[in-house]
C-alpha cells in the first residue's frame, strides 16, 4: 500500500482529510480552498452554527435496516449529498474534476461541475458518462457565450443546470490577496520557496493544465479569480436573465446562492426545480447569515413547493441529520470532497464520501431512524432550549 493510500485510510474525519490536504498543498493553494471573505465571520459561522443544535435521539426503534438513499431533483442517490461546484479543482490534483466526477458516479452521487473548472464540461462528461452530472452556470457578460455553455451542457448529457446567482463580482478574499493567488501561481520568491517545500503537488502541477477549460479563448497568464470574474461575469444580470435561462434549459434547473425567502419564492415562481441555500462557502459577502441559519426561513417560504438543498458547513454525518431535521431535502458540500481530492485524488474523494456515509449511518442508528424521511424537527433542539452556554 502506498504512503498516500495509508494516509487516506488513517483519515477518520473530514478534518483529518483537511490536515492531509494542508500538508500537500502550498499555502497559497490551500488558502484558496480553505479561506473566505473579509474577516471570515460567515465562513466560521457556517461551521459553528451546527453546534447550536442538539440532536435528541429516540430509543426502542428498530434500526436494523437503515436506508441512506434519497431522491435529489428527480434521481435517486445513495446519500442525500451533492458534490458542490468548486472552481479550479484540477489545480489541486491533476484532472481533479474528472477524479471527483468518477468517484461520485462510482458511489452513486450527483456531481456538479463548475463553470470555472480546469477540465472542460465535455472532458468530464466523457470520463463519467454514467454519473448524475450537473453543470453549474454563472451569469456571463457575453450572453451568446453563456447560452452556448447551456447548449454544450445539454449536448454533453448533463442532467441538471445549477445557476449560481450570488457572484456578480468576487468577494474580497483577503488570504488570496495576501498570497497573490493566481492561475498559474505567480512566481514570487515566497511562492517559489513554498512550492519547493511541496514537491508532490509541484510535480503534479507540472503535468496539469492551468487554464479555465470551459472558456475557449483561454485565460490570461497569472489571472486572479477576481480578474477572471470581473472580465467575464455580468453584474447587471437580474431575474429576467434567470427567466431566459429557464426558457433555454429544458431539464431541471436549480438556483444556488439563495439566503432570503423572497428570493426563494421568486425562483420557484420562475419554474426552478430546487433552491440551494448557500452563501458561497463564506467566500462572498462576509457577515451574511450562515446557511443553516437562513435555511429555516427559506423552508417556511417554499418548503412545500420545491426541494431545498443546504450548502455550507457540512463536515459530519450529524450535520446532515440536523440540516434535514430543519427542513433540507438534501445537502451539498464542496470543501469536504476538495480536501479529499487534494490529499489523494480520486481515492481521496471516495474517502471523504465514505466518511460522511459511515457517520450518517451511525448517526441514524443512534438517533433512532431507519430512513431519512423519518428525520423531523422533533429530533433537534436549539441549545438555548437546554439552557446551555450562549
Amino acid at each position: 500500500m502506498s504512503r498516500s493510500a495509508r494516509s487516506l485510510q488513517d483519515a477518520y474525519s473530514i478534518a483529518d482529510l483537511r490536515n492531509l490536504a494542508r500538508r500537500r498543498l502550498p499555502k497559497a493553494v490551500f488558502d484558496f480552498v480553505d479561506g473566505g471573505a473579509g474577516d471570515e465571520h460567515t465562513l466560521k459561522a457556517n461551521n459553528a452554527v451546527f453546534d447550536d443544535w442538539t440532536i435528541v435521539p429516540r430509543v426502542c426503534v428498530n434500526v436494523a435496516d437503515r436506508r441512506l438513499g434519497r431522491t435529489i431533483v428527480g434521481r435517486s442517490a445513495a446519500l442525500p449529498l451533492l458534490l458542490s461546484p468548486t472552481g479550479l479543482a484540477g489545480f489541486f490534483w491533476r484532472n481533479g474534476e474528472v477524479c471527483a466526477a468518477k468517484a461520485a458516479a462510482r458511489l452513486d452521487l450527483p456531481f456538479c461541475l463548475s463553470t470555472n473548472s480546469i477540465a472542460s464540461l465535455e472532458e468530464v462528461a466523457a470520463a463519467a458518462p454514467d454519473g448524475d452530472r450537473w453543470f453549474q452556470l454563472y451569469f456571463l457578460r457575453d450572453r451568446e457565450w453563456m447560452d452556448q455553455l447551456v447548449r454544450r451542457a445539454a449536448r454533453a448529457g448533463y442532467r441538471v443546470l445549477c445557476l449560481t446567482v450570488d457572484l456578480p463580482l468576487t468577494g474580497r478574499r483577503e488570504r488570496d490577496l495576501r498570497n497573490g493567488f493566481s492561475l498559474p501561481l505567480r512566481p514570487s520568491l515566497r511562492n517559489v520557496l513554498d512550492i519547493a517545500r511541496h514537491p508532490r503537488w509541484a510535480l503534479d502541477a507540472l503535468r496539469s493544465s492551468h487554464d479555465f477549460g470551459n472558456f475557449s479563448n483561454g485565460s490570461a497568464a497569472f489571472t486572479t479569480v477576481a480578474q477572471h470574474v470581473a472580465s467575464l461575469f455580468d453584474p447587471s444580470a437580474d431575474w429576467d436573465t434567470v427567466a431566459h435561462i429557464r426558457e433555454l434549459w429544458k431539464g431541471p434547473l436549480v438556483i444556488k446562492g439563495i439566503l432570503h425567502p423572497a428570493d426563494a419564492i421568486r425562483a420557484v415562481e420562475l419554474g426552478c426545480d430546487a433552491v440551494i441555500v448557500s452563501n458561497h462557502g463564506g467566500r462572498q459577502l462576509d457577515h451574511s447569515p450562515a446557511a443553516l441559519t437562513a435555511l429555516q426561513d427559506v423552508v417556511q417560504a417554499v418548503g412545500d413547493r420545491t426541494e431545498i438543498i443546504l450548502d455550507g458547513g457540512v463536515r459530519r454525518g450529524t450535520d446532515v441529520i440536523k440540516a434535514m431535521a430543519l427542513g433540507a431535502s438534501s445537502v451539498s458540500s464542496g470543501r469536504a470532497f476538495l480536501w479529499g481530492l487534494a490529499a489523494g485524488g480520486e481515492p481521496g474523494v471516495e474517502r471523504a464520501i465514505d466518511i460522511l456515509r459511515d457517520e450518517l449511518d451511525n448517526a441514524m442508528a443512534l438517533v433512532g431512524v431507519d430512513q431519512l424521511a423519518n428525520v423531523t424537527y422533533d429530533h433537534v433542539r436549539h441549545r438555548a432550549q437546554f439552557g446551555g452556554p450562549r
